[in-house]
């Protein structure tokens, strides 16, 4: 979830190792910086929904990519911030501000298998994976609409912390997204499934518009419409720091 864009890449097909396409995605521009309002429904099996609001700040600094979350509606959940951003190497911190207790938490390792403020999306969700704390493999090719994608097959290394025991994407090659995830845990198990529902180019980025997530066991989902979406609007570096996440 936390890349919102891609700019278009010529295709490799069969001559990409599962690494290099991983990397590919891993690596996909999402311009200097970018700002979405967004939507969030959480849908139960028997079809009620629940809606809520926030706005998405995203910034790229040579690489390292930082992520300011802001709920602004219903109001149980307005003015719940959610800051990510990644040190290099692999390394990425968490914080969750919850107004109400007037108190930001760390979200440390062991709890980013939870999920994401009573969403279908985990913590581990919300961030990049290292492409090398993982192993990739290419399981071969299926068309999702239009668009001929490439199965990669990723598994958590074993000194890697992961609430999965595999994760398989079909990716576009073409604009290195990947349209459709599955998530797996013990025994290969499925419990989600990620899947892009409609993606619109924006000032030269391809762009998720509209993704949902959902539960295998329970069939609850999460789906998440960006609207608004702007890129290279010259954010301030100031907004992804724990002191603004505090500030709302």
């Amino acid at each position: 979830m936390t890349s919102f864009a891609s700019e278009s890449h010529p295709a490799a097909g069969s001559e990409l190792s599962g690494r290099e396409l991983a990397q590919r995605v891993y690596d996909r521009p999402v311009g200097e910086d970018m700002t979405s309002h967004a939507v969030m429904e959480l849908i139960s099996a028997k079809g009620s929904v629940r809606k809520r609001e926030f706005q998405v700040y995203g910034m790229d600094q040579k690489g390292q990519r930082s992520q300011l979350i802001r709920f602004t509606s219903p109001a149980d959940i307005s003015g719940t911030g959610f800051l990510v951003f990644e040190r290099g190497q692999g390394d990425t911190e968490q914080f969750l501000y919850l107004p109400a207790l007037r108190r930001t938490r760390r979200i440390v390792s062991s709890q980013k298998g939870h999920s994401f403020v009573n969403s279908d999306f985990s913590y581990e969700d919300m961030e990049r994976r290292p492409v090398d704390s993982w192993s990739h493999k290419i399981a071969g090719s299926e068309k999702i609409g239009p668009m001929v994608t490439l199965v990669l097959e990723s598994r958590p290394k074993e000194d890697t912390t992961s609430s999965y025991t595999l994760v398989k994407s079909w990716v576009a090659p073409e604009i290195d997204m990947p349209l459709r995830v599955e998530y797996y845990q013990r025994n290969d198990r499925l419990v989600k499934t990620y899947q892009v529902l409609s993606l619109e180019n924006i000032q030269g980025y391809w762009t998720e518009t509209k993704v949902v997530m959902e539960d295998a066991e329970s069939g609850h989902k999460t789906i998440i419409a960006n609207l608004e979406t702007s890129y290279d609007t010259g954010l301030s570096d100031d907004i992804f720091t724990q002191r603004y996440l505090e500030s709302q």
